[in-house]
């Protein structure tokens, strides 16, 4: 569980999307969520989180041949990707900081979201059936997108998300879940 802000640790203070303010410093690496004094628990991200965290990986190695990337920076598809659509989803619930220059953080960029981890699981998880069925929408093959379509009906996000956890030790208790 994270530990409260500590007056004058430095670092920059985002301004969270329920209003309360946190120092960067008090995120790290390990941490999934926090309790906030607004009393909801906020998901964070940080851009060295691998995108396995949320989806299998051979998917992120299917998003990584399909998705083409335009940024130097960030060549192949990746968690910075997959929070850059939630946050392009919603963009009132998600604060994003550019945190490279600041050592005692350990990542580059960070997000904290107005959801729960789980929720955020979620989410992320509904963005890239979205995506693929947008993509899957394009193909010329008629019989392809009735069977994702087919598929689909039968995909549960929610259930999904409780077997990926546990088929990866996350639980709805741990904050680095």
């Amino acid at each position: 569980m994270a530990q409260p802000q500590v007056p004058g640790d430095g670092g920059e203070t985002l301004e969270l999307p329920c209003g309360e303010t946190r120092s960067v410093r008090t995120l790290d690496l390990g941490m999934r969520e926090f309790e906030c004094s607004c009393g909801d628990a906020h998901a964070v991200v940080m851009d060295v989180h691998p995108p396995e965290r949320f989806v299998p990986e051979f998917l992120v190695s299917v998003l990584r041949d399909a998705v083409e990337t335009t940024s130097e920076e960030m060549p192949e598809f990746g968690t910075a990707h997959l929070m850059g659509i939630v946050l392009e989803e919603f963009p009132q619930r998600v604060v994003s900081a550019d945190v490279s220059d600041d050592g005692d953080v350990g990542a580059g960029i960070l997000w904290v979201t107005d959801f729960d981890s789980r929720r955020l699981h979620e989410i992320v998880v509904e963005l890239v059936v979205e995506l693929m069925e947008h993509a899957v929408s394009h193909a010329e093959d008629d019989t392809a997108v009735s069977e994702f379509e087919r598929q689909m009906l039968d995909f549960d996000v929610s259930e999904f998300v409780t077997e990926y956890r546990a088929e990866r030790d996350l639980s709805e208790d741990d904050v680095y879940a």
